[in-house]
């Protein structure tokens, strides 16, 4: 599932070609895409409409368009965009000059949602806490989030009211970078291990975000490129194999429904 840095890589990529350019004929291709709304009816919002930047608030990657309006899309875990023909093409924007955008989803659980500017503000603070490379993901405000939850510290983290944009990815690295346990309540993490917590949430997603992601499964960014935080794993993916710190087999849990990769020494 693309996290932050696959999203925020894909933003980087798509924003110098898309701002400022209008959007001609819109064509979705899977009425899930836009459930429960009529794809006709979305398409219809966004014909005709220039693109005045490209953002990223957590998973979301959100074009704003000079109508007020703006198309939030969540990728879920197969979504992506290009700008060649592909197979499992969801939708095509067609831009002017007759360049195409291609978004492809081969699981198809990837949204598109269009918001008016009202609503938009209010709709993406229901869905996302802080953004965890931002001022406003302090230790302070993460210590208050996990002092009020006794379920495993990694599923608290992967909520996204906790920690914006951070994936099962990011977060067992992550959390190995904070020598602290995935298993552990998240109530039961030391107020002074919290900051050191809070800067390997950081140091793990700029990490993926300077490699351009994590090339797994049916991820690429647009132009194609695959990026290469998996070299970089030091627990994900990694079960068996011995820890770059201690040298421990890696050992493999399941947290909250998701496969769980720690140091059982380092990370006690």
């Amino acid at each position: 599932m693309p996290e932050l840095p696959e999203v925020e890589t894909i933003r980087a990529q798509l924003e110098p070609r898309l701002v400022g350019r209008t959007l001609g004929l819109v064509s979705i291709l899977d009425d899930r895409l836009t459930r429960p709304h009529d794809p006709r009816e979305v398409a219809a919002e966004l014909e005709g409409a220039r693109v005045e930047a490209v953002e990223r608030r957590g998973k979301y990657l959100v074009l704003r368009l000079d109508s007020g309006a703006a198309l939030l899309v969540h990728l879920r875990m197969t979504g992506s965009f290009g700008f060649e023909p592909t197979t499992h093409e969801r939708a095509v924007l067609e831009l002017e000059g007759g360049e195409r955008l291609v978004y492809r989803d081969v699981r198809r659980f990837g949204t598109w949602l269009v918001l008016d500017a009202i609503e938009l503000e209010p709709y993406l603070a229901r869905k996302n806490g802080p953004e965890p490379l931002s001022p406003r993901f302090t230790a302070a405000w993460l210590a208050t989030r996990l002092s009020r939850r006794r379920a495993a510290l990694k599923a608290v983290l992967l909520d996204q009211r906790v920690v914006a944009g951070l994936g099962n990815i990011y977060a067992d690295e992550a959390l190995w970078r904070a020598r602290l346990s995935p298993l552990c309540p998240a109530s039961s993490v030391d107020p002074d291990e919290v900051p050191r917590l809070q800067r390997a949430i950081r140091s793990a997603l700029r990490t993926g975000i300077a490699r351009q992601g994590a090339s797994l499964r049916d991820y690429a960014a647009p132009d194609g490129s695959e990026g290469a935080m998996q070299e970089e794993f030091r627990v994900y993916g990694r079960e068996g194999e011995p820890c770059p710190r201690c040298g421990t087999p890696i050992a493999k849990a399941r947290v909250g429904g998701r496969g769980t990769w720690y140091c059982p020494r380092c990370q006690p």
